[in-house]
């Protein structure tokens, strides 16, 4: 694999194992106790994370979305999941590090309309952006022109 590449697994893994931490940490609850819960989490980490993206800090932006994504991850408590993300997360995090440093607003915007579309509850649209988001990753940082 070549250098600055992102394997090829990490595409599938990491977004398989947050989809299904996503799902394993709402669990069979139907009083909406996990949304209360995790939406009560969730906010300040947004927050950090649009506030790092508006400054343009890619670093601070990044712990922000490490942040956000553990909510469902520390919700589910299981131990198997967390090993896969560590395993595939420098992967991840050098693709998302891209992605971040190209346009950290588009990136905390694209958070934006995920976490609305999982508050209305529209699983399919969510999964399809989600999908859209893991595959569409920069493997290589752009080339300069001039």
């Amino acid at each position: 694999m070549a250098r600055g590449q992102s394997h090829p697994r990490a595409r599938s893994a990491a977004p398989a194992q947050r989809e299904r931490t996503r799902r394993g940490a709402a669990g069979p609850l139907d009083d909406g106790e996990s949304d209360r819960r995790d939406g009560a989490a969730r906010r300040p980490r947004r927050r950090r994370l649009i506030a790092a993206a508006e400054r343009g800090d890619v670093l601070a932006a990044l712990d922000a979305d490490d942040d956000l994504h553990a909510v469902p991850v520390e919700a589910l408590g299981n131990a198997a999941v967390t090993r896969v993300l560590e395993q595939f997360g420098p992967i991840v995090r050098r693709a998302e590090r891209l992605r971040f440093g190209t346009d950290a607003s588009a990136a905390a915007e694209r958070h934006e309309r995920f976490i609305a579309l999982c508050e209305k509850r529209d699983a399919a649209a969510a999964a399809m952006m989600a999908y859209e988001t893991w595959h569409t990753l920069p493997v290589t940082a752009p080339r300069a022109t001039g």
